[in-house]
C-alpha cells in the first residue's frame, strides 16, 4: 500500500508527502530527518489516503502540489 499524506507543521503550512510506509514517515518527520519538515516541527498528520497502485499515489501527490491540487485542497479537505 502507497500512502499520500498530508502534514501540518508548527508554522500552520502543510507539507504533501507519499510513502509506504505512513508511521515510521511520520516518526521520521518528527524526529527531524526530513530536511523539508525538520525547522517546522513537531508535525501532525492532517490526512492521509492509501493506494494500491504506487504509480497514481505518487501521481496523485504530484498533482495535490499543483495551483488546481491546491485548490482541491482548500475546498475538499481544508474547506
Amino acid at each position: 500500500m502507497q500512502y499520500v499524506y498530508i502534514l501540518i507543521c508548527s508554522d500552520n503550512k502543510s507539507y504533501i508527502g507519499c510513502t509506504n510506509n505512513l508511521k515510521s514517515r511520520i516518526e521520521r518527520h518528527n524526529k527531524g530527518y526530513v530536511p523539508a519538515t525538520k525547522d517546522k516541527l513537531p508535525v501532525k498528520l492532517y490526512f492521509y489516503a492509501g493506494f494500491n497502485n504506487k504509480t497514481k499515489a505518487y501521481e496523485f501527490e504530484k498533482y495535490l502540489k499543483t495551483a488546481s491540487g491546491r485548490s482541491f485542497l482548500k475546498k475538499r479537505i481544508f474547506g
